[in-house]
């Protein structure tokens, strides 16, 4: 078989992967939010005004011991002043993204956002 023969009987099949991202939160335009691909630890992407950077919550023996920020890669991070709301939302409501990261990961159940209208 000739390199024509070959590329007339040879199928590309494209695989689509598809990314669900499940907003969780909304609070006076910051956006929180999951990967559908996500790996522990628990974290939650957050986003405002274009910037995006990641938290991750660590507990300890069922106690917030902190939050973590890091940069997403390829994107440009939020301002301090961003990044200090986001952390004290988190802060405020860490028990109820627990409970949506176990929802969404571990029971594979749909969850659904909620928007937060009282300033903290």
């Amino acid at each position: 078989m000739n390199n024509l023969e070959y590329s007339k009987n040879f199928r590309i099949f494209a695989i689509k992967i598809i990314v669900v991202m499940p907003k969780i939160f909304e609070y006076f335009g910051f956006i929180f939010y999951f990967y559908s691909n996500e790996h522990e630890p628990i974290h939650v992407h957050v986003i405002h005004g274009g910037k995006e950077s990641i938290f991750d919550i660590i507990m300890m023996n069922g106690t917030l011991a902190g939050i973590s920020v890091r940069e997403k890669k390829g994107a440009e991070p939020l301002t301090e002043k961003d990044k200090r709301t986001a952390e004290d939302f988190i802060r405020k409501y860490h028990k109820n993204i627990i409970e949506k990261w176990v929802k969404f990961f571990v029971l594979k159940q749909s969850v659904r956002s909620t928007s937060i209208k009282k300033k903290l």
